[in-house]
């Protein structure tokens, strides 16, 4: 019996971490590609501009996500969890291989932006209503004393997500040429995602519904009104308020610094080589990955409230020392220089600069033959010591991800009870990620180009405040109002 049940946990942890690891990698990818979309689906007259657009998109899909929770978590609690993180999955793949089938914008104009938002927007709707299904279904499956540690398994799939992301792109970069990538091979991710999903759906079609719903279902206590009673109750509104300011808003702010604000400030404000932040993001992702598990099980020995909490300190207070030793990495005003070459092909000038410690500096300026305007582009090639620095440094700031998030799922469970556990927990985890954490790239990317603008000095460093700022608050709120004493889930 006791291997039935074991068996049978398996069976749900990997059925639903596939699953959500697969909508993780159909909703980064875009991020990944983030700087090849913004030269297909906007205009190019301004790529400081189309970088920035791109990036909003990529927030917008973060912004619907809450309008997902609510829509599908409600589902989740009148009808079932299964179900509906079905539809979700379904919902997800289709938009994704869309994104890979639009045409640019030279070929159909406006609309490629505007096409490309709505997918993203039914991207979000999506991943709005499945976080919270495969947590709650994992969750609602694990006997006590090892829910922490089974619900980290979904926590592992954003940043597999992301690591399977990276994984493919690079894949399909070194399958192909770099004309052929940047003219049609970009789209190959997108497209292999509908295989992936369909797999999934064949694997979940066949999973039972979660045991406590199902009891709670049949003994007539599931709610009939789970947007009422989720925030239209004061107390459980309350309880809303606090896991939102309290606990999920530093979370999302400290994921998305650790993982896709360091991938885009090594990539666009270092002007790192892509095919190496992919690698040393690559490298880091995987060692940090099986941190989620370790901060999930101690969290089932000491609780969850303290090491969320210590995380988001660690993160504040190290921010700033970290990013600053990340840029001067590639300063080439602390490398001594050993030559330089010129060379011109088809309007375009290379300025090749090589220093004393094998890095290399590409200056890229290339000249419309109609208008005369010059756009300059940056790239350096690091040696392998600076690219291992770096590589730890992500690592660091992933196991901050992982403290904060690794006991985030089974914190939310734990909160609500069983009727309203679906729509109550997904709402504010998406408001925490989707909104304070989704719109972390463009927020910090406009603080920092407004300080170079204005020629602070560690203008690259301005847009940590909106992290550190964020994740202060809810510090503070966290550790004042969080008991984090409970851990039983029926009711």
């Amino acid at each position: 019996m006791n291997t039935t049940k074991k068996t049978s946990l398996t069976s749900v942890i990997g059925a639903s971490s596939v699953g959500t690891m697969i909508e993780w990698y159909d909703f980064y990818i875009f991020g990944s590609l983030a700087t090849v979309i913004s030269t297909k689906f906007f205009p190019q007259d301004n790529p400081t501009a189309a970088f920035l657009s791109t990036l909003a998109t990529f927030a917008a899909g973060f912004v619907v996500r809450p309008f997902g929770a609510l829509f599908f978590g409600r589902l989740g609690d009148l009808i079932g969890r299964k179900y509906t993180f079905m539809v979700t999955l379904l919902l997800m793949g289709g938009a994704t291989f869309l994104i890979g089938c639009i045409p640019s914008y030279e070929t159909i104009g406006f609309m490629a932006p505007v096409l490309i938002l709505l997918l993203r927007l039914l991207q979000g709707l999506a991943l709005g209503g499945e976080y919270g299904g495969a947590a709650t279904y994992v969750a609602e499956h694990s006997p006590n004393g090892q829910r922490g540690f089974m619900t980290a398994w979904i926590q592992t799939t954003a940043t597999v997500g992301l690591f399977v992301s990276l994984l493919v792109i690079m894949g399909t970069r070194a399958a192909l040429s770099a004309e052929d990538f940047d003219a049609w091979g970009w789209r190959v991710p997108f497209w292999v995602s509908i295989l992936m999903v369909l797999v999934s759906y064949l694997i979940r079609k066949n999973m039972e519904e979660s045991p406590v719903f199902a009891k709670a279902k049949a003994s007539g206590k599931t709610s009939t009104n789970p947007l009422k009673e989720s925030f239209g109750k004061k107390l459980n509104f309350k309880f809303v308020l606090l896991a939102l300011f309290g606990a999920v808003m530093g979370q999302g702010v400290i994921w998305y610094t650790g993982q896709f604000y360091a991938m885009s400030f090594i990539e666009k404000t270092m002007s790192v080589d892509k095919e190496q932040v992919d690698s040393l993001m690559f490298i880091a992702l995987m060692l940090g990955t099986p941190f989620f598990l370790v901060f999930g099980w101690l969290s089932d020995k000491i609780g969850r409230k303290w090491i969320m909490m210590a995380g988001m300190l660690i993160a504040i207070v190290s921010y700033r020392p970290i990013y600053e030793k990340m840029y001067q990495t590639t300063n080439v005003a602390n490398k001594v220089e050993l030559s330089t070459s010129n060379s011109m092909v088809n309007n375009v000038n290379t300025v090749t600069t090589t220093y004393t410690d094998s890095t290399v500096r590409k200056e890229i300026q290339k000249t419309n033959a109609e208008t005369g305007a010059i756009t300059t582009t940056i790239k350096m090639i690091i040696n392998d010591d600076d690219k291992q620095q770096l590589m730890w440094l992500v690592f660091v700031q992933v196991l901050f991800v992982t403290m904060v998030y690794g006991p985030i799922a089974a914190f939310l469970v734990e909160m609500f009870p069983t009727k309203i556990r679906y729509t109550s927990m997904s709402l504010p985890y998406h408001i925490g990620n989707g909104v304070f954490g989704g719109l972390l790239p463009a927020v910090a990317t406009y603080l920092a180009t407004n300080a170079k603008t204005s020629g602070k000095a560690d203008w690259y460093l301005e847009g940590l405040w909106y992290p550190i700022g964020v994740a202060a608050v809810c510090l503070v709120i966290g550790v004042i109002y969080i008991n984090g004493k409970d851990k039983e889930i029926n009711d």
